[in-house]
């Protein structure tokens, strides 16, 4: 590994820590180096807060050594006036000797504008280090600024023999999985921006869709409720917590709930929708007819199937992907298999 991917490989790994609290905007890190020295370092934190470089500038304690100095950023520094000053323009205020960028930022107001802001100020610009670690890092970023749609990751539960629910009608909910896989779903649901079920989803589980299993931060939970069907005394509309209701009867905002009117409902309307609510990404987490019709579309990026020790003999059946899964685990008696679309 060179210097320059030592550093980098830092900045990445500070990035990584701003987590779900950044969305819409990437993560980003920011190294600044000199004489082979880390001397200040930061990251995203919030969106609307402070940007990488600039928390990373804000802890160097002698300023004058950053006309001498390295900077390594996860991401192209924005040079545009959005919630927070352009960082391009930090940059050449302090007459930063060298900026080395893992890579360009997708986003139109930015796309190499930064670059050439720093360039036409005479710092010395390298790009393309880590880019391929980088890319993937900000794939949820990347996904929706060159698609126009989030980045999608499906998820579900199944029995041994392949069904997703049991056939009782009697019954409340019919956990498949044990608690070890249940903490692990709730910390994927904390690095999306949004969850999405529909409304049969919420008539037969009446789920919260939190992360109460862990500590982190709940997505924005997305309803496809076609004609409003879900029951009024849900958990989603009581405890007072944001949603959006995907519908095709109103545009209406009540109280925490927002009725998003839609003219249809498939997976490409879904998507244009979330687009248009700014969601970077959605785990998507049933019921089974929504989960198969996103893979039936093509519209999807990755997607987890647990498969617990219960058999049910008869029920929902599960989704099916038609290709081998690229990698598979033991959570204690659970399966997890993990998908990646190849398109």
């Amino acid at each position: 590994m060179s210097t320059d991917q030592k550093y980098m490989q830092r900045a990445l790994g500070l990035a990584k820590l701003g987590g779900a609290y950044t969305y819409p905007n990437p993560l980003v890190g920011a190294v600044i180096v000199h004489n082979d020295t880390i001397i200040g370092e930061g990251y995203h934190q919030v969106c609307g807060e402070a940007h990488a470089e600039v928390n990373a500038v804000n802890s160097v304690q002698d300023k004058s050594l950053l006309a001498e100095s390295t900077i390594y950023v996860t991401l192209e520094p924005c040079s545009h006036y959005g919630k927070t000053p352009p960082c391009a323009d930090l940059l050449v205020h302090h007459n930063f000797k060298r900026v080395v960028i893992a890579t360009v930022d997708p986003f139109a107001q930015v796309n190499g504008a930064g670059i050439s802001r720093l360039k036409n100020a005479g710092i010395e610009v390298e790009t393309g280090i880590l880019e391929e670690e980088a890319r993937l890092q900000n794939r949820r970023f990347f996904t929706f600024h060159q698609k126009k749609r989030p980045y999608i990751v499906l998820k579900w539960a199944e029995s041994q023999d392949g069904f997703m629910d049991n056939a009782d009608p009697s019954r409340t909910v019919s956990w498949i999985t044990g608690p070890e896989s249940k903490v692990l779903v709730h910390q994927q649901r904390s690095e999306e921006a949004s969850i999405l079920v529909g409304w049969k989803t919420i008539q037969n589980d009446n789920p919260s869709l939190t992360v109460r299993e862990i500590s982190g931060k709940d997505p924005l939970r997305i309803i496809i409720d076609p004609h409003l069907k879900a029951a009024p005394d849900s958990l989603i509309y009581t405890d007072g917590k944001p949603g959006v209701i995907l519908n095709e009867v109103k545009e209406e905002k009540a109280g925490a709930i927002h009725y998003y009117k839609v003219d249809s409902l498939s997976p490409t309307s879904v998507c244009e929708a979330l687009y248009q609510l700014g969601q970077l990404s959605v785990y998507i987490e049933g019921g089974a007819y929504t989960l198969q019709s996103f893979i039936d579309s093509g519209l999807w990026d990755e997607a987890y199937q647990f498969i617990g020790p219960v058999r049910f003999g008869k029920g929902t059946i599960a989704p099916i992907i038609k290709k081998a899964p690229d990698t598979s685990q033991m959570i204690n008696q659970d399966q997890l298999f993990f998908y990646k679309h190849q398109k």
